[in-house]
């Protein structure tokens, strides 16, 4: 079993990403996140375990390898009798033979240092789920990392909201940024609002671990009193926020958390899931008409700014162009430039992501991404189907379920997982899928996950 000082690890640096990583614009940060999680990586390598892989976990990790091989291939050199017969070439070998110049080896990637600092943005992802599979981490303590940030966030955004001045505010961190609403440490006020929702299904799980081990929970008054405050406060960040993303998810989010608080049986659990999901589908076709950057209090939600369904229409004829192979990791700026209506351009505003990562994804990884993305998809719903109907699963397990499908579900609208504080997040939450299980050989006395003196590990 893991010391409690190892066990540490994990949601200290949950932690630091959800401060440290709320943009790309935070170079120097991202950066640091990226060495730390290169030491934890080294330390989940030689770090050894208890017990063998599951067949969920040993799945996970081939489709990683997989994926960082796709990655990994797109660099390497092809001769010219290759690379020209790939989709979307044509234009650049006619620019070498324009200018009289012999055709060289290139990659697959049209960008290979877009493509490799792409790569190391997954680093801190990579990190948070080794070290928690490896390593071990207390799932309270993960939880209590994630609250801790996310309040830290809705404070700093209660600051930016309140020392508005002709010049601006001096706490939003990133030049580039949503000035007027509650960004917390995120640039961008759609991934504050992810973070927001996902901590939703959390809350409604600790609500319900309080309940169903208050006889033995010296506390348990304390406890409800810190989830009713968190929500409280949650809610206030939401407003604060003013993203239709938020408003939009938080219902069905927040009725799942209901069902986690109160643990309805199997048969209720399955009709609440299926109103959930009729509401999220709602929720995504308005936020597909809506335009970039729309926020309830946003005063540049305007005709000006480019609808994500133009954005997608663009963006899919540059997918279809780079078939089969796409255009490289970290690359779909540059192309989206090449194919986006030139008499429509703004010069303000530039459209750097797809605001659908699903497409943009496709466009840049082509028919090996997809595989790759259908793959993982098949696997977290297998994860989630058997998390959420299995009785012992565990009510953060089950949060966890909730958690990342609003992650999957705001991606078909926005990028919030090419930020290292909201796909940290979704790394825990794959971890909590992954080891679901409450420790067999564990007494029933431990298996209260909020009981003070004994907590489950993971790992």
């Amino acid at each position: 079993m893991a010391s409690r000082a190892s066990q540490a690890a994990a949601p200290i640096y949950l932690f630091l990403c959800l401060v440290l990583g709320g943009s790309v614009q935070g170079v120097f940060t991202n950066m640091a996140l990226q060495l730390l999680g290169l030491g934890l990586l080294a330390w989940a390598v030689i770090a050894p375990t208890a017990s063998a892989p599951s067949a969920l976990e040993r799945q996970l990790h081939i489709l990683i390898l997989l994926a960082l091989a796709v990655a990994a291939v797109q660099l390497v050199p092809l001769p010219p009798s290759v690379w020209t017969h790939l989709g979307g070439r044509e234009t650049f070998a006619a620019g070498y033979a324009l200018l009289g110049i012999p055709l060289p080896w290139l990659p697959i990637s049209l960008a290979p240092y877009d493509s490799i600092a792409t790569l190391l943005t997954v680093i801190p992802p990579l990190a948070l789920l080794a070290t928690i599979l490896r390593i071990g981490a207390r799932p309270l303590w993960l939880i209590a990392a994630l609250l801790s940030g996310l309040v830290a966030g809705i404070l700093v955004g209660v600051l930016q909201v309140s020392s508005i001045g002709p010049s601006g505010s001096p706490w939003y961190f990133y030049p580039e940024t949503n000035v007027g609403v509650a960004t917390g440490f995120f640039a961008n006020a759609d991934h504050m609002a992810t973070l927001l929702v996902t901590s939703i299904p959390f809350l409604g799980a600790l609500l319900g671990s309080a309940r169903s081990a208050r006889a033995g929970l010296p506390h348990y008054s304390g406890v409800v009193a810190v989830v009713v405050a968190v929500t409280i406060v949650v809610a206030l960040g939401i407003v604060l926020n003013g993203s239709l993303a938020g408003y939009g998810l938080a219902l069905p989010v927040g009725f799942m958390g209901l069902l986690l608080a109160f643990r309805p049986r199997t048969r209720a659990r399955i009709w609440a899931a299926i109103g959930a999901a009729a509401m999220i589908a709602a929720g995504v076709t308005a936020l597909f008409l809506m335009p970039i950057g729309g926020t309830a209090l946003r005063a540049n939600a305007n005709g000006s700014i480019q609808p994500r369904r133009e954005i997608l229409s663009t963006s899919l004829l540059a997918t279809g162009a780079f078939m089969p192979l796409g255009s490289g990791l970290g690359t779909f700026a540059r192309v989206y430039a090449v194919y986006e209506d030139h008499d429509r351009l703004d010069p303000v505003v530039s459209v750097n992501h797809a605001h659908d990562d699903y497409v943009e994804l496709a466009l840049e990884t082509g028919v090996p991404g997809i595989m790759l993305l259908i793959m993982f998809l098949m696997w977290w719903a297998r994860a989630a189907f058997r998390t959420w109907r299995i009785a012992d699963s565990g009510p953060f397990a089950r949060a966890a379920v909730v958690a990342s499908a609003a992650i999957l579900v705001h991606s078909l609208v926005d990028f919030p997982l090419r930020t290292a504080a909201i796909s940290s997040t979704f790394a825990m939450c794959v971890a909590l899928l992954v080891r679901w299980r409450p420790s067999a050989s564990a007494p029933a006395a431990e298996q209260s996950e909020l009981r003070p003196s004994r907590h489950v590990v993971i790992g």
